[in-house]
């Protein structure tokens, strides 16, 4: 077990596998390093050296009353990599986790990323307004908040047929994995777990993302119903300066922990990693 001190002296786990090229992974809302543990094996079994957190708030790491926001996540995350002094680090963050590793690059510069890695992520913003009508309106947002608030657990489990794509009449997700998440979303602290839903909506990281100054590979399914794709992965990969960006027809948000797209994802990432 391996914890790296923030900041503010919260206590932030993280998992430290294999040997190689550091890749870092960064999860979504409301899960934890657990989701990343199928592509930290791939990445592992392939030569690289694979390091997963827990976000303040849940998991294992510390349950922080403040700090649930995009910055300091950021800053959390670089207490990790300086703990270990990484360098030459691939970034990979999935939803709110790739808001967090872009506000990384735009609190903490390039200087340790050699690339940058973006699934289903929430940049540059996912709430509507006046200059970004393709986002949600704040009265989802608010909807998310009842759900915390009430009955996370229920919520939970409704959450994760739209995350996984369960509800379309093709899908093969299985109960394990909505069963998965609602496990990992349950070790979410309430005030981390509610908190958190303003860091991924309201915050704007489009100056973030001019930053990135590294190769980035942007990867979103297109019936993605958690992070619309036309005010994320569209826009997003309009500014970033050397991008590759991936379309995939038919994948949902959490498209990494569904078997018939996470095969498909595993692929580009190993090969952007070694490209």
């Amino acid at each position: 077990m391996s914890y790296a001190t923030a900041k503010d002296g919260t206590q932030i786990f993280y998992k430290d596998w294999g040997s190689g090229q550091p890749v870092v992974f960064s999860h979504g809302w409301p899960l934890n390093a657990d989701a990343w543990d199928p592509q930290m094996k791939v990445m592992a079994d392939n030569g690289f050296r694979v390091i997963a957190h827990d976000r303040r708030g849940g998991g294992r790491s510390g349950q922080s009353w403040d700090g649930n926001n995009l910055d300091t996540y950021a800053d959390d995350l670089a207490a990790v990599i300086e703990a270990e002094d990484l360098q030459n680090v691939i970034l990979v963050g999935h939803s709110t986790g790739g808001g967090e590793v872009t506000r990384y690059i735009g609190r903490h510069g390039n200087d340790r990323v050699a690339k940058l890695v973006l699934v289903g992520a929430i940049p540059p913003l996912m709430l509507k307004t006046e200059n970004n009508p393709a986002g949600l309106p704040m009265d989802v947002f608010d909807g998310i908040r009842t759900g915390v608030e009430t009955d996370r657990s229920q919520f939970y489990r409704d959450l994760s047929a739209p995350f996984y794509g369960a509800n379309r009449d093709d899908s093969t997700v299985t109960q394990g994995t909505r069963d998965e998440f609602w496990l990992w979303g349950m070790t979410v602290g309430i005030k981390g777990a509610y908190d958190c839903i303003k860091a991924f909506s309201e915050t704007d990281t489009t100056e973030d993302l001019k930053k990135v100054d590294v190769p980035t590979l942007i990867v979103h399914g297109d019936d993605d119903q958690i992070v619309p794709i036309v005010a994320a992965g569209d826009k997003s990969s309009k500014l970033v300066k050397d991008v590759v960006y991936k379309v995939y027809p038919g994948a949902p948000h959490g498209l990494a922990m569904v078997p018939k797209f996470a095969e498909v994802f595993n692929k580009d990432l190993l090969e952007f990693a070694r490209s």
